[in-house]
């Protein structure tokens, strides 16, 4: 099988285009990702598919098997390889995800793609979360993780969030309590997590706990719903600059919470796996 290997802010995943191989199993997909048994990555996206609601489908599987609804950064690089690959240019082109359909063009030069992400939404219903309605008078709930009393809030755009505001933050925070929210019995379906500490009106910072990959050197939609979350609690304004341990990330916050996501997608390698490594056991 043939891989072409991206990263997004070393967010780095691995395309599998069908024209040169089945999508494997969930085992297989534990292999190809595994960075020491296999080749190494953050996920699979897998894509061109066909698809009636736009002019790409693409599925998006994370490394330990299981499929995400959403990626900003494997939005990204997906357009990236297409363009690479010679089936967009710089118009504008859509594709198709499980968590809905984005609009993504691609700046002269492949140096910047921008994405429409879709609205965030917070009703707690869409995630599915078992727990209390926000609302805009009491949009964040309590959480007692490890000790400790945080007061979260819940975004959905396609995949679900919970943003954790802090007055500071770190990769440790992140890898201890983002990994045991991530799995709390609040979200049945797991979540992804963002530790979100406000620099400015127009600068957060935040720390990522990824759903089904662990702790994640930047992550385009988490950057939009810390993005979101900042902004409807009062915190920023509406064009706001996400640092995270890989790079910046640009959100663009319309009406109705709908977010425009802009950063860079970087081509890696083209890699031939071989099927040999499937027999060893991870």
């Amino acid at each position: 099988m043939q891989f072409h290997k991206y990263h997004a802010l070393g967010n780095d995943y691995l395309v599998l285009d069908p024209k040169d191989g089945e999508l494997p199993d969930a085992a297989g997909i534990v292999r190809i990702c595994h960075r020491n048994f296999g080749l190494g990555s953050d996920g699979i996206l897998y894509g061109p598919l066909e698809t009636n609601t736009a002019g790409f489908g693409l599925r998006i599987l994370n490394p330990d098997g299981s499929e995400a609804e959403k990626s900003g950064n494997g939005l990204r690089i997906f357009a990236r390889y297409l363009h690479d690959t010679g089936a967009v240019s710089n118009a504008a082109f859509t594709v198709d995800t499980p968590g809905g359909v984005v609009t993504c063009k691609i700046a002269d030069g492949a140096e910047s793609i921008t994405v429409d992400m879709g609205k965030v939404r917070f009703g707690m219903d869409l995630i599915p979360v078992d727990g209390p309605e926000q609302s805009d008078h009491n949009p964040g709930q309590k959480l007692h993780i490890n000790g400790t009393d945080y007061t979260v809030y819940i975004a959905d755009i396609g995949n679900p969030h919970c943003v954790v505001p802090l007055p500071e933050i770190s990769q440790e925070l992140a890898c201890k309590d983002g990994a045991a929210i991530e799995v709390h019995p609040l979200f049945p379906k797991r979540i992804n997590v963002q530790f979100l500490k406000v620099i400015d009106r127009s600068n957060i910072q935040i720390e990522i706990w990824e759903r089904g990959a662990g702790y994640t050197l930047a992550s385009g939609s988490s950057s939009s719903a810390a993005a979101a979350v900042a902004h409807r609690i009062g915190l920023c304004d509406k064009d706001i600059t996400v640092h995270m341990p890989g790079g910046r990330i640009g959100i663009e916050i319309g009406d109705d919470f709908a977010i425009r996501m802009t950063g860079p997608a970087t081509r890696v390698a083209t890699m031939d796996f071989d099927e040999e490594a499937l027999g060893f056991s991870v």
